[in-house]
């Protein structure tokens, strides 16, 4: 006799909760191997048809469905993990040796240089999260925090201190952008489903954005006050080599420009082909002159985000080559040490979305989309508190701003909705920041690039990014009634 309850998806979550937090702190295990031990327990718990329905949910017709949801459970596992691989495996190995290059030719150490004679020391991790909130509007959040952590390092080391603080910093402005802010995917997405004007979304998410990374970074000074927490040493990044960089003339440091070139680069192709993605007409020519398409469309080849960082790679190992004078074999023991680093990051991220992936597959969105239906309480509030359950559960923002947005789209079109849905696309993107831990990819990318332990980032980055979600719902609601918008 089976119990029905052991079905249940919330069940199912909170037996995957368990073995993830308490094989990882309780049990010290590797995160790699807890993550995966979760997700086989996770897929055993769930039935062939609740992975059938997922599939089907996804456009799959019953048959391929019923195909998929009956594979063996570590091909399913090994699918999800692949999955998570395609989307960031290039992305971290590339970013991995850019980081590594920066650090190591003395590129990092210039860039940082030059951002304290703009904004002195004192004022340096308003260049952060500025920088990288404004960096992750059109490019993806996960290449941002990649490019920016070794400037992060080698900021600590330059005034001694704030290590915590820097890489907060560059963890607050990156989020809220991907939130808030098209043509970051979410609320590309957002926009689209819910019927608001691109424009208006782009300039409401810019202001709430800033509130909320205001909020943020001051968490960011109090939490870096509280938990001080020094740059350690590791394999990408070693201190003696930092600190020997940081101790250079500036005359035996690159150029500000060769060493802006492995970052701004990719930053540039990448926010290009974002924009012609954004709002060029499909299939068209781009401009009435063909010599001047033949130019766009090399750099849109070049901001495919693989290829941008493929490329960024490249010339971060020419400064550094350029810098050190190394030998080709110096050049292949140094690029070997960058993937050994990266390699790991690779590892426990994909194992992180294969968890992830898993739980969605047991049904929860649509579960907790059943257990909110009829709850009747404030629009607004209503969508922030879906998509943080949602985001809470199974990890992934973007689903969550999918089931949010599906469960309210049809009253986001009600003509007395009293408010513009601007304010429903702002309360999901708020809602999707709660809470990040140990089933989302991103909490590992954070982790394992910041050098912080499971337990650092948890007590300080999940904490931020809870803050500054519920700052956005409480500012969204004010301003629903001071300013609706219709």
């Amino acid at each position: 006799m089976t119990l029905p309850f052991l079905n249940d998806p919330i069940f199912i979550l909170l037996v995957g909760v368990l073995i993830v937090v308490g094989g990882i702190i309780g049990l010290k295990l590797h995160p790699f191997l807890a993550l995966l031990l979760a997700a086989l327990v996770v897929a055993l718990l769930t039935p062939v048809s609740a992975v059938q329905e997922f599939y089907v949910l996804k456009g799959n017709s019953a048959e391929a469905a019923l195909k998929l949801a009956t594979k063996s459970y570590g091909e399913r596992i090994a699918t999800e993990f692949g999955n998570t691989c395609a989307k960031i495996g290039i992305l971290i190995a590339m970013a991995a040796i850019i980081g590594k290059a920066m650090l190591d030719s003395g590129a990092a150490e210039r860039i940082v240089r030059s951002m304290l004679k703009l904004t002195g020391i004192e004022k340096a991790p308003v260049g952060f999260v500025l920088s990288s909130f404004f960096l992750t509007i059109p490019v993806f959040v996960d290449t941002v925090i990649f490019l920016m952590m070794p400037l992060a390092k080698a900021m600590s080391l330059r005034v001694g201190k704030n290590y915590l603080f820097f890489v907060l910093t560059v963890v607050a402005g990156a989020v809220m952008a991907n939130s808030f802010v098209p043509p970051s995917p979410g609320p590309l997405f957002l926009v689209g489903e819910l019927n608001v004007p691109i424009g208006l979304m782009m300039v409401c998410g810019v202001i709430l954005g800033l509130c909320t990374i205001t909020t943020g970074y001051f968490y960011a000074a109090w939490a870096n006050k509280k938990w001080p927490i020094p740059l350690r040493d590791s394999l990408d990044a070693r201190l003696e080599d930092i600190n020997a960089i940081a101790n250079k003339d500036d005359k035996q440091l690159p150029p500000l420009g060769l060493a802006l070139l492995p970052v701004v680069f990719p930053l540039v192709t990448i926010c290009i082909r974002s924009f012609v993605d954004a709002f060029a007409t499909p299939k068209a020519p781009l401009t009435s002159l063909p010599i001047l398409n033949r130019f766009l469309d090399v750099v849109l080849f070049f901001g495919d985000k693989n290829i941008a960082l493929i490329t960024g790679g490249i010339f971060a190992l020419l400064v550094l080559a350029s810098q050190k004078k190394t030998s080709k074999e110096g050049i292949t023991a140094f690029v070997h040490t960058a993937l050994m680093s990266g390699g790991g990051i690779i590892l426990i991220t994909a194992a992180g979305g294969a968890f992830g992936g898993i739980l969605q597959q047991t049904g929860i969105s649509t579960r907790i989309a059943d257990l909110t239906k009829d709850y009747q309480m404030a629009l607004i509030p209503l969508a922030f508190l879906i998509t943080a359950i949602v985001r809470t559960a199974q990890g992934s923002a973007t689903v969550a701003l999918i089931t949010a947005s599906g469960i309210l789209s049809g009253m986001a079109q009600n003509g007395n909705l009293g408010f513009n849905p601007v304010y429903l696309c702002l309360a999901i993107g708020s809602g999707a920041k709660l809470v990040p831990w140990m089933n989302d990819a991103g909490f590992w990318i954070v982790c394992k690039t910041s050098n912080l332990t499971e337990a650092e980032a948890l007590k300080t980055v999940a904490p931020m990014q809870t803050l500054m979600g519920i700052t956005g719902l409480i500012l969204v609601m004010i301003a629903s009634q001071l300013f609706p918008l219709v």
